[in-house]
């Protein structure tokens, strides 16, 4: 594909490695549909990508609602014409054990609540968005390319029970996508990045940082565009489909 004048929609794309991607496949000559539930991070991902010469433009959009979702892929075509291109980003983090003990005394259990809001938009969230995508890409006829933004996480991480079964799920329904949705020109890939220099990280404790950068055999977090190049790579390279691309610098957690 080449991204010229291409529409590409982002979930979580008004901030963090969303717009990172966005940062990065500007210069490619791409369109953006940024979609995120906090319109005012939004507003600035539009005009900083506008002082770029993008064109780009706002869907507050909870990913996790069926009728928001729905309703935001009809408006995405309804003003561009077009749908090239998604990228499922959008995440959230309720990191916990699966069951806390202290002295021999279970203190605390990861509940329901957090296990479903992540599931919510991290799983759920990429499903809905990825049927709807397809399903326009489907009735446009020109095919398109659909990416999920998975994690190394998904091979299981600790504190993580609800965070890496969906990073596993996505991941899954990329390689599903690819073999369904190949008859009709579109690919679906996953990325799972490690760690990356994300305002997240940027934020942790020095001596924290530096003890998990010990753990990356490349012996850094990795760059926003870094996973941008990534994204890259799979859009123009037109024989990528049903993969999952490991941009973690070698760690295995």
């Amino acid at each position: 594909m080449n991204l010229q004048d291409k529409v590409i929609a982002i979930t979580g794309g008004a901030q963090g490695l969303g717009l990172s991607m966005a940062l990065g496949l500007a210069a490619k000559g791409a369109k953006f549909a940024l979609l995120d539930v906090n319109a005012d991070r939004l507003a600035q991902a539009v005009s900083q990508l506008e002082s770029l010469g993008s064109e780009a433009r706002a869907y507050p959009t909870n990913v996790a609602d069926e009728a928001s979702v729905v309703a935001t892929f009809d408006q995405i075509v309804a003003d561009f014409g077009a749908l090239d291109g998604l990228i499922n980003n959008a995440g959230i983090l309720r990191d916990g054990m699966l069951l806390k003990v202290k002295d021999g005394e279970i203190v605390k259990k990861m509940s329901l609540a957090e296990w479903q809001a992540v599931i919510d938009v991290n799983l759920t969230g990429v499903f809905l968005c990825g049927r709807e995508a397809a399903e326009r890409m489907i009735k446009l006829g020109n095919g398109g390319v659909i990416i999920n933004i998975s994690s190394v996480s998904r091979a299981g991480n600790i504190g993580q029970t609800n965070y890496s079964a969906a990073k596993a799920g996505v991941a899954a329904m990329a390689v599903t996508w690819a073999k369904e949705l190949a008859r009709f020109g579109i690919r679906a890939m996953a990325i799972a990045p490690g760690f990356i220099g994300t305002e997240m990280i940027a934020s942790m404790k020095p001596e924290a940082l530096a003890k998990m950068s010990a753990q990356i055999p490349l012996g850094r977090v990795g760059e926003p565009d870094e996973i941008a190049s990534t994204a890259a790579f799979i859009f123009e390279n037109d024989y990528l489909t049903g993969r999952v691309i490991e941009t973690d610098g070698g760690i295995r957690i």
